[in-house]
């Protein structure tokens, strides 16, 4: 299809990314998953195969830790949330991934159906943008992105 999105081969397969909730895990000490999700990504770090974070799920990530409505007074400071994002920036594998060139024509086919309204339409972004790149699996514990056959993803924590 004319001015589809097309991964470039010359780059290594993403194997899995990540979605948000899978790093507010990994960065709030007090939720029940916290230890899992923390171990899952130090893993990712550490391995030799490319891994990804969506753009919008940085976005997103910070938004929510830093929501004093969300955390109350455990609310992380803008300092802290850009530290941990900026300790994941630096794993040599990892890959932040945005919208490419040609990108309208596969998200307006991931936002039309009939489902995707209101917030998810931030779900059909992302899922557009990691299918966009080659992306075999995503990371999350959101079921909207069942939405999204084209994309394969796994809860972690199941």
């Amino acid at each position: 299809m004319a001015g589809s999105p097309r991964r470039d081969l010359r780059r290594p397969l993403i194997v899995v990314a990540v979605d948000t909730n899978i790093l507010i895990y990994a960065h709030r000490r007090e939720v029940t998953e916290h230890v899992h999700a923390l171990a899952l990504l130090q893993t990712l770090a550490a391995s030799v195969h490319p891994w990804a974070i969506p753009w919008p799920c940085v976005y997103e990530f910070f938004s929510v830790v830093t929501n004093r409505k969300i955390w109350k007074d455990a609310v992380s400071t803008p300092e802290e949330a850009w530290s941990q994002l900026d300790a994941w920036f630096h794993a040599p594998t990892l890959r932040l991934i945005g919208e490419p060139d040609g990108f309208t024509s596969l998200l307006a086919s991931f936002v039309r159906r009939s489902r995707v309204r209101g917030p998810v339409v931030h779900d059909a972004r992302v899922a557009a943008i990691c299918v966009a790149h080659g992306v075999e699996k995503l990371l999350t514990r959101d079921r909207d992105f069942s939405l999204f056959p084209e994309l394969s993803t796994r809860n972690p924590f199941a």
